[in-house]
């Protein structure tokens, strides 16, 4: 690998595209924060443990712990799966049917409390979403918020989401790659995708305004597929337990020569995905920084290169303000 230095210098994203070419990009929560500064929470979970509206109760949080998870997909499958086989015993399933509306409406609170309402978006910047993403070949999201769908659904027929089955349903015997089509692939679920009954995922072919009200908190169905807590091999076993997570997994890994990753940390909790970028055996990884001073930049830089160090990988690294998506101008203005 070559050994970059590690000064405060950054280069500039639109020459270095230009001089290299990325047609793959990785995302992570960087993106977001660039438009919504209340997406820097830590933790979903710690969320909805103190959200004013609707928070986890004591015997809420119990279900967590006899679980060993943070992760609200696997206690409410958990709890669904509770229910359903109460009914086929002819057993009283009060109890887990309680907890399962109580977990998914504190979870849902916990959503609005920190995602930016539709009606403060703003249509420029969408669109200017739309214009960087649909630049690449395919994209992989680290993130559950709706900011790529939204941004997706103003222009989508430059986009794929391979969600082609009998009712908007991902059909893994029909993930043939579409001509001329940005590929986006949501790593980690999202808040726009639901497991079926049967395990499948499908796609909310909600309006832009309500899709986060789309889930119904007095129904059994549509839960959030999103892994959203844990550790790195938390994180693995719930894509593994998915046909379209781990399809989107498996595309990450495939080999490719150069890919571009945009406010991704790429953290202990992420190992999983760097991982993957190795087996991938990417040649050239351009990294977004942002430009906080030097002495953070060098220690991003070295963090980065320690992760590829047994890779024969060169590292870029860029100024996360030059790209299009870390443009000053798509950050709109909280409250708080």
């Amino acid at each position: 690998m070559q050994t970059p230095a590690f000064t405060g210098d950054l280069e500039d994203w639109n020459t270095l595209n230009s001089s290299i070419g990325f047609s793959e990009l990785l995302i992570g929560n960087g993106a977001s924060l660039a438009v919504w500064r209340k997406f820097a929470y830590f933790s979903l979970f710690d969320e909805a443990q103190t959200t004013r509206n609707r928070p986890l109760s004591p015997t809420e949080l119990s279900v967590f712990r006899a679980l060993d998870t943070s992760n609200f997909e696997q206690v409410l499958s958990a709890l669904k799966n509770s229910i359903r086989v109460n009914a086929a015993l002819t057993i009283n399933s009060s109890s887990p049917r309680h907890r399962y509306f109580a977990i998914k409406e504190a979870l849902i609170h916990a959503v609005r409390a920190v995602h930016i309402p539709w009606s403060q978006m703003q249509a420029a910047s969408l669109a200017q979403i739309n214009s960087a993403l649909s630049q690449y070949q395919t994209v992989y999201s680290g993130n559950y918020d709706l900011l790529n769908y939204w941004a997706v659904m103003q222009a989508p027929d430059a986009f794929e989401d391979l969600f082609r089955g009998a009712d908007s349903t991902f059909d893994p015997g029909n993930s043939q790659r579409q001509d001329h089509a940005t590929r986006l692939l949501y790593l980690h679920g999202g808040m726009h995708l639901v497991k079926n009954i049967d395990g499948s995922t499908r796609i909310l072919n909600s309006s832009e305004s309500t899709l986060l009200a789309s889930f119904a908190i007095n129904q059994l169905g549509d839960i959030p597929l999103f892994v959203n807590e844990g550790s790195s091999a938390d994180k693995l076993k719930a894509i593994r337990s998915s046909d379209y997570l781990a399809f989107c997994y498996s595309q990450l890994a495939q080999p490719k020569d150069r890919l571009c990753i945009f406010g991704h940390s790429l953290s202990a909790q992420d190992q999983h995905l760097t991982q993957a970028l190795q087996q991938a055996g990417v040649k050239t990884l351009a990294i977004s920084i942002y430009p906080h001073n030097p002495l953070f930049v060098a220690q991003q830089k070295q963090h980065y290169a320690s992760l590829f160090a047994e890779q024969q990988v060169e590292l870029r690294f860029f100024d996360a303000l030059s790209h299009p998506l870390g443009d000053p101008a798509l950050r709109i203005p909280t409250d708080a």
